[in-house]
Order: structure tokens, then C-alpha cells, then sequence
């Protein structure tokens, strides 16, 4: 007698609703820094 073979174990399914985190955190760096960086310009030009 052989043994039942397992099925190999799926990744579960995130929900597509989910946020990506590290995306979001560089999107908002990035319009941070052009935000400092024009309102600096804007500072010394003047």
C-alpha cells in the first residue's frame, strides 16, 4: 500500500484591495522632497 500523495501547498491570494505600502511611502517622499525643494528656491530667490 502506498501512501496518498499531498498536493504541494499554494500561496494563499491576497485581496487586490490591499495597499502598497512601500509604493505609497515612496510616492509621497518623493512629491515631499520636489515640495521642499521649490518652496527653497522660491525662498532664496526672492
Amino acid at each position: 500500500m502506498s501512501a496518498a500523495k499531498r498536493k504541494p501547498a499554494t500561496m494563499r491570494v491576497k485581496p487586490k484591495e490591499e495597499v502598497n505600502r512601500k509604493a505609497l511611502i515612496w510616492v509621497c517622499s518623493i512629491v515631499g522632497a520636489v515640495v521642499v525643494a521649490v518652496s527653497a528656491l522660491l525662498i532664496f530667490t526672492s
